[in-house]
């Protein structure tokens, strides 16, 4: 198990465009899988290659024990809406109210860099575009409805 440092808000690397993965690699397979154990360590659902300091276009996802690779994503299509509490391991602590697609269709290599397409709705749509937009240089603070909240005032005193 390898943790990356996760970068946080104010860091020049989180407002970058992120290169494509023109190959797959032994690199590449234990960068995924550094990721993958820096989310969980920090109990996240969603981790993009530049919150750890790497300008390349990958993703790694888990809303429901199905872990998901994408590498180089393209959104196709989204459709409906979704209004919600939302957070970020590079903005720790705190939450914003964010508007996303309700659905999300999504194209991708996955780890072994097959074509995949990936449909996703509720927390899985919003986590794809929350970490799509982090490919592009953006944080969802960018996006946020009112001020920040803490995460005792967005989830009470009993967490989420």
């Amino acid at each position: 198990m390898a943790l990356r440092n996760i970068r946080y808000q104010g860091d020049d690397v989180l407002n970058k465009v992120c290169r494509e993965v023109k190959e797959n690699s032994k690199k590449l397979q234990q960068l995924i899988d550094d990721m993958f154990d820096t989310m969980y360590e920090a109990n996240g659902v969603g981790l993009a290659a530049p919150q750890v300091g790497i300008l390349k276009r990958l993703v790694v996802i888990d809303t429901d024990d199905n872990p998901i690779v994408l590498i180089n994503p393209e959104i196709l299509e989204t459709s409906g809406s979704q209004t919600g509490n939302e957070g970020c391991l590079s903005v720790p602590g705190k939450v914003g109210v964010v508007t996303r697609p309700n659905y999300v269709k999504v194209k991708a290599l996955d780890r072994d860099f097959n074509e995949v397409e990936i449909e996703g709705t509720e927390l899985l749509a919003r986590a794809i575009c929350h970490e799509c937009d982090h490919l592009d240089g953006h944080l969802f603070v960018e996006k946020a409805e009112g001020r920040l909240m803490s995460e005792e005032e967005a989830y009470g005193e009993e967490g989420n």
